[in-house]
């Protein structure tokens, strides 16, 4: 069923609230599947609660379901005759542009006195602990990587039970970094959550300025690239996420440059001979 008419056929049965959400849905349908629940109450002006039981009642089993099935109705209205010539187009000039312009775009949205008080935390940093999942995670790894080479111990891992574990153990002094692109990933935002009840400093990176990790985060580092929920992990998203971590080893190097030189070397001496 296309979601105009699942709207229209429930439309009746929604409290007035809801009928908000259904008529902020139906007015711009192709610019919500960049929205995040809280842009979406926000756009409504109703309560992000509200928005859930919108979901939930048009037969969705939450918010990130329902972007989905709107993901899947504009790509039929696509392929069925939309926007062939960029179909059809220079793809490979097309996926470097829009990369380009991500990047423009980070750099925009780049609030320095957040990047510069995020550094700062991790300089100071007892222990920092990355928090992840999906794709994300990917770049929580990346992330351990990049500090460990310029002498940073950090950790991230990717099973969901030993973050928990990781999470309760942080205490005041040590900064959990979490990374999301819509910045409404559960597992992530309990882990901050948790972080942050036992002391912890909480950074987050994400694509939505207004999400709930923003509520959790001490400080917000936004990011561009917004996806599509069929686009999940991203090269553009990546790529923003990447530019905030590079920022953030380069502010730190620069803070100490004598032991970042030493570590660059040591580092890259150690795996010297795994190589041809």
């Amino acid at each position: 069923m296309e979601m105009n008419d699942r709207i229209h056929t429930y439309f009746p049965s929604l409290t007035k609230s809801e009928q908000k959400v259904a008529e902020s849905v139906l007015a711009n349908t192709d610019d919500l599947m960049y929205y995040s629940v809280t842009e979406l109450a926000d756009f409504a002006g109703v309560g992000e609660t509200t928005v859930m039981r919108f979901c939930r009642k048009i037969g969705f089993n939450g918010y990130q379901d329902f972007k989905l099935s709107l993901a899947q109705n504009v790509g039929v209205r696509k392929i069925d005759g939309q926007d062939e010539d960029e179909n059809h187009g220079d793809f490979v000039k097309m996926i470097f542009e829009t990369n380009v312009n991500i990047l423009k775009s980070s750099m925009s949205l780049l609030a320095k006195e957040n990047l510069m008080q995020a550094i700062e935390w991790i300089d100071e940093a007892r222990h920092v602990q990355f928090f992840g999942v999906g794709a994300s995670g990917i770049t929580a790894l990346d992330a351990k990587n990049r500090l460990l080479r310029i002498g940073r111990r950090s950790e991230a891992v990717v099973d969901s039970h030993i973050q928990a574990m990781m999470a309760v153990s942080m205490s005041e002094g040590d900064v959990a970094f979490g990374i999301s692109v819509s910045g409404s990933t559960i597992d992530t935002n309990n882990m901050l959550m948790k972080a942050k009840e036992n002391g912890a400093k909480v950074i987050a990176i994400t694509n939505y300025a207004k999400s709930p990790i923003t509520a959790i985060a001490d400080v917000v580092l936004l990011t561009a690239g917004k996806e599509m929920p069929l686009e999940g992990g991203s090269i553009g998203a990546k790529i923003s996420q990447l530019f905030i971590i590079d920022l953030i080893c380069e502010g730190l190097a620069r803070r100490n440059v004598v032991l970042t030189k030493q570590m660059k070397e040591k580092t890259a001496r150690s795996v010297i001979d795994r190589s041809y």
